[in-house]
C-alpha cells in the first residue's frame, strides 16, 4: 500500500509562539509551542537524529 499524498512542515513565528503547520495529504496540525518547548522539541528532535543516524550504521547479520 503507498500513500500518495505530499507532506510538508511551516515553521513560522507569531507574537509570542512557534507555529508549526504539518500538512499531510488533505489534512494539517498545528502545533503552537512557547520558547521553552520550541527550544526542548529541538534539542528532542537533535537527539532522535543522532541516535538514527548511529543505528542506521550498525549492520546485523
Amino acid at each position: 500500500m503507498t500513500h500518495d499524498f505530499e507532506r510538508k512542515i511551516d515553521v513560522e513565528i507569531e507574537r509570542t509562539r512557534i507555529r508549526l503547520t504539518i500538512f499531510h495529504g488533505e489534512d494539517e496540525e498545528v502545533v503552537k509551542l512557547n520558547l521553552e518547548e520550541a527550544e526542548e522539541l529541538v534539542e528532542k528532535m537533535g537527539q532522535a537524529i543522532e541516535d538514527y543516524s548511529q543505528r542506521k550504521q550498525i549492520r546485523i547479520d
